[in-house]
């Protein structure tokens, strides 16, 4: 998909990656509405601002009725979440945004993308898509949703030409990680390899070395990855 040119909505773009994915899809050339649940902490020059909770069904179809015109959907918004067994309230959030509210943005912008001749939807997922980092147990089940359901939307909407493509990385410098001691990515550089990926046609963008071995291990023994990845934790 060539971005210069494209109109491009970005939701949970006032920090992190969204708002590097947003500030950089205007980098090259595309009209971006920008949205956050609390609108004014986005602070992006060159962007229309839309107020949007991806987990208010009214709010999303108010996203779009009003951004018609969009022909790339960046599904970025999302929070963590605790364990399975833990807080139950917690887990319901998790899915409820990462998950439900993932799906209600590809329901409601289909036919727009449609109309707006295909165009493409990036779902940011992660790589616990496909492993559970301790203590995060539903934030691992809720992208592992939304992997699975990147993979059935691109069989669902390519007879309407539209590109699904979702995007797995480790852990990245934003305020979901705060407090991790794990080596971290640089936002910026996780938005710009994304966007190459979506220039690309990519269907799944793996963005580091260590996601690409947690992906790798799916083939193997999943206690081989436990007892790699304790080592990992503990090095």
């Amino acid at each position: 998909m060539n971005i210069n040119g494209a109109t491009a909505l970005v939701t949970g773009a006032n920090r992190g990656i969204g708002r590097h994915l947003a500030a950089q899809l205007v980098e090259r050339g595309a009209k971006v509405y920008a949205t956050a649940r609390r609108p004014e902490s986005i602070d992006l020059d060159d962007v229309e601002i839309l107020a949007l909770d991806i987990s208010d069904p009214d709010a999303v179809t108010a996203a779009a009725r009003t951004a018609g015109d969009v022909n790339l959907l960046v599904n970025n918004a999302g929070i963590g979440g605790g364990t399975l067994l833990g807080d139950l309230q917690a887990v319901h959030a998790a899915l409820d945004v990462n998950f439900w509210g993932t799906l209600s943005m590809a329901r409601a912008f289909a036919p727009v993308l449609a109309a707006n001749g295909g165009g493409a939807i990036v779902n940011m997922a992660s790589s616990a898509s496909w492993f559970v980092f301790p203590g995060s147990s539903a934030y691992a089940v809720s992208k592992a949703a939304v992997w699975s359901m990147s993979q059935a939307l691109r069989r669902e909407m390519a007879g309407q030409g539209t590109l699904v493509t979702s995007v797995h990385l480790g852990a990245a410098d934003t305020d979901m990680t705060k407090g991790l001691d794990v080596p971290k990515m640089e936002p910026a550089d996780v938005a710009r390899i994304t966007l190459d990926g979506v220039e690309a046609d990519a269907v799944e963008v793996v963005v580091d070395e260590f996601t690409e071995m947690v992906k790798a291990s799916l083939s193997r023994d999943p206690r081989e990855f436990d007892k790699r990845f304790q080592q990992l934790l503990n090095s």
